[in-house]
């Protein structure tokens, strides 16, 4: 049989924003319907190279298929050489035979799905009103997270902060030429957070950003950097009284921020208002009162890129898009 191959502009000529949210939804109700295995997350390090790998890999029984992502973050690529600074590769299989489907980047999707991820919080738990964004980070998904949000929100203010100031100009102007917003360049965590409705945290810090005194009332978090344990962007003292939702509760207690808030003892377990997938089937509500702060702990699920890749494949497949190459004999 012959196996997809799809280069990363192949990818890009199909990928939307409305689209992969609309897919990253479907995947979350997936999850929370038991329609989904997703075993745990396997990480690596490469503290010479500033590096980091996971690998993502899930079953999804609604489109019966298998997805394995590995995804790497060199975070001095760039500086020394021109490799980007996240890197990846997503293989989908026939959930019915293990035949391999289709190869893939997987960069533009780990992107796309994380940005589309905070925007659907943000469309469930943020205020309506809400018009001004601060961003802490400037890379790459600094802007897919803004993308995102403009999906569902007026945004016209963009405040941003990044721990890398040289990456700032450049963002201001493709954010700026994207999404219309007008991109603020700030000084300090504290000046971008300042008046902001929707907080979004994009870094690999391992030492707190963004303390909980630059949080108003109302405010709704989007911690997306925090996705591996040691990493810290937000102080653990906003958990205390917010209203906390988790993509998936066992991955954010094992990695993500929930689990800084739950070691350094502000909240418990129990404490976890609900998982994404809980909200979007409409069994809990999101956002019910105007003045509670929101923290939506994303730390990055294999049914996201299932779905996204799912969508990708059937649709290069329809249109003609990328080169086939005879990986088995036989035929499914």
């Amino acid at each position: 049989m012959k196996t997809l191959l799809l280069s990363k502009e192949d990818v890009e000529s199909i990928l939307n924003m409305k689209g992969v949210m609309e897919a990253v939804k479907d995947g979350y109700r997936a999850f929370e319907e038991g329609c989904v295995q997703q075993p745990d997350i396997v990480s690596m390090e490469m503290p010479q190279a500033n590096g980091e790998t996971d690998i993502k890999a899930c079953y999804n029984e609604e489109n019966k298929s298998i997805s394995v992502k590995t995804a790497s973050g060199f975070f001095d690529n760039g500086k020394e050489n021109t490799l980007p600074t996240m890197i990846g590769v997503i293989q989908v299989f026939d959930g019915l035979t293990g035949a391999p489907l289709c190869i893939m980047d997987g960069s533009l999707i780990t992107g796309i799905r994380t940005g589309a991820a905070g925007a659907i919080s943000s469309e469930l738990l943020a205020r309506k009103d809400a018009k001004t964004v601060c961003v802490i980070g400037g890379g790459g998904q600094a802007r897919m997270q803004v993308y995102g949000l403009c999906q569902v929100r007026e945004i016209k203010t963009i405040k941003v902060f990044s721990p890398y100031p040289p990456e700032l100009a450049q963002y201001k102007k493709d954010v700026e030429t994207e999404t219309g917003a007008e991109v603020v360049i700030c000084d300090t965590v504290e000046e971008a957070a300042k008046d902001a409705d929707i907080i979004i945290t994009t870094t690999p810090s391992k030492e707190f950003l963004l303390p909980a005194d630059a949080v108003r009332p109302g405010t709704h978090i989007v911690a997306v950097g925090a996705d591996m344990a040691g990493k810290n962007e937000i102080d653990p003292w906003i958990f205390a009284g917010a209203k906390v939702v988790n993509d998936n509760k066992a991955q954010c207690i094992g990695r993500g921020e929930t689990r800084n808030a739950i070691l350094a003892g502000v909240i418990k377990e129990d404490d976890i208002y609900a998982e994404i997938g809980e909200i979007l089937t409409g069994k809990k509500p999101g956002r019910t009162d105007e003045t509670e702060i929101t923290v939506f702990d994303t730390t990055g699920m294999a049914i996201q890129d299932n779905v996204t890749a799912m969508n990708v494949y059937l649709t290069a497949k329809a249109k003609g898009i990328g080169q086939y190459f005879e990986f088995l004999k036989g035929e499914a």
